[in-house]
């Protein structure tokens, strides 16, 4: 019935979070969200939770840590998952698991640099990722970003490139800060940051907050109604995930030359509210891939293949724009474990965000925004090119207002929809961009449907 359980719900649809109780009594605290599928360690796994969870149609997923690899397959079956996580676990180590339990459906969690692209599991995922929201220094004051607004710390950009390279539901499974107590607007970030671009967080509470939550403490209660809340949102509007990036700016990259890292290009880019979408280099000899695009970067060209460099000249010739990097320039090797640039690296493309900056100037690539300084946005569209839905999320503890949007092109008539609240319907009008649009207040997370 478990397994049954697994095939009828969707890889698409499973919404995990982390789980540490085997009471089935807090399966009540997982409905009141639109959760359904938990990440149960080994000393929560418990045959009568299991049954409760699929009783809710609540996928229970086993966790397999180094710790727990020798693990019989008498006791997997006896606990009775939907699934298994292999978590951290060595390439022979999860191979053995699977060959002695070929029907149970499995996802593997890991590093950012052993993700397996072309994976045939249910689901793509990491553990490796940024606790978003916005970068402070030691005195409490923002650190300051390339583009001179604040650091913000996102997942935005690697998730996007992930994205571009495969279909696959994409999980990002980092967890709190050991010790930490996270305020509750970060955890609506770490929500949003991932589902901005198409992916889930695997919602993981510090310790504090889950021992108050299951406890029944009010605060915590409603902590995690909004949780839920801004989970719906997203759940809510599921073809989203299918819409592609809205943009005529490409960023050309691969696993090889940044792909997998936060804050390089992509970031900086997104961080200045341009419209960027990531063209993998290895799909640069499929047609169409430069479709739309009237510039592009070339991030790492030393990386590319002789058939890669000639779509890119067709580019060109066709009258697009491209910025390379500069000669003899190679992008530094991704170290296991590392998920962000090092100092002297991110230096080093100083110079290539320069130019970026330089070409992109103040031009329309799809969108512009104006007064979002903590914020970042990911626009996208429907199939042929309608409706566009521009996705933002709010980094900081307070309240964004006044915001300007640009759209570039005509367009009639916009909704803003925000968690908990009705869509409501706001005034478009016509500028030399194409169409302007202005939005009273983001809290923490909104869309804005144009058509």
């Amino acid at each position: 019935m478990l397994l049954l359980l697994a095939l009828t719900i969707p890889a698409a649809g499973w919404i995990p979070a982390r789980w540490h109780s085997s009471d089935p009594k807090s399966l009540e605290l997982v409905q009141q969200t639109p959760i359904n599928a938990l990440l149960l360690e080994k000393q929560h796994w418990s045959p009568d939770f299991a049954k409760a969870a699929a009783a809710r149609a609540i996928l229970t997923l086993g966790v397999i840590t180094p710790a727990d690899a020798k693990v019989s397959p008498e006791t997997i079956a006896a606990a009775g998952h939907s699934a298994l996580v292999l978590e951290d676990l060595s390439p022979e180590a999860a191979a053995a698991i699977r060959a002695t339990l070929p029907a149970l459906p499995i996802v593997e969690i890991g590093s950012r640099t052993r993700m397996r692209l072309d994976t045939e599991d249910p689901i793509l995922a990491t553990n490796q990722g940024l606790w978003a929201g916005i970068n402070t220094v030691e005195d409490g004051a923002a650190k300051a970003a390339p583009s001179g607004g604040p650091w913000i710390d996102t997942n935005s950009g690697f998730l996007r490139f992930v994205r571009a390279v495969t279909s696959t539901p994409l999980w990002l499974g980092n967890r709190p800060p050991e010790s930490a107590v996270i305020p509750p607007a970060r955890y609506l970030q770490a929500v949003g940051d991932a589902a901005m671009v198409g992916a889930r967080w695997i919602v993981t509470l510090d310790a504090a907050f889950e021992k108050n939550l299951l406890a029944g403490d009010e605060t915590a209660l409603r902590n995690w109604r909004a949780i839920g809340d801004h989970i719906a949102f997203y759940e809510q509007h599921p073809e989203w995930r299918s819409f592609q990036p809205y943009s005529q700016l490409a960023l050309v990259q691969d696993t090889a030359s940044g792909g997998l890292f936060s804050g390089g290009i992509l970031d900086m880019i997104s961080v200045k509210h341009t419209p960027v979408r990531a063209v993998p280099a290895r799909r640069l000899e499929e047609k169409d891939a430069m479709a739309g695009a009237t510039m592009a970067v070339n991030v790492d060209p030393e990386a590319m293949t002789a058939d890669q460099k000639q779509t890119l000249r067709q580019f060109t010739r066709a009258g697009g724009t491209l910025l390379t990097a500069p000669p003899g320039w190679k992008f530094p090797a991704q170290r296991e474990g590392q998920i962000t640039l090092d100092k002297e690296d991110v230096e080093k493309l100083d110079q290539i965000w320069k130019e970026v900056n330089a070409m992109t100037g103040r031009r329309n690539l799809g969108a512009r925004l104006f007064n979002v300084s903590t914020m970042l946005s990911s626009l996208s569209a429907g199939p042929g090119g309608s409706p566009l839905v521009l996705q933002m999320v709010n980094y900081s503890d307070y309240p964004v207002e006044d915001i300007t949007v640009h759209v570039l092109g005509k367009f009639k008539k916009a909704h803003l929809l925000a968690p908990g609240a009705p869509a409501r319907e706001v005034e478009v009008y016509d500028n030399e961009e194409g169409t302007g649009i202005d939005i009273a207040t983001v809290a923490t997370v909104a869309a804005l449907v144009i058509e």
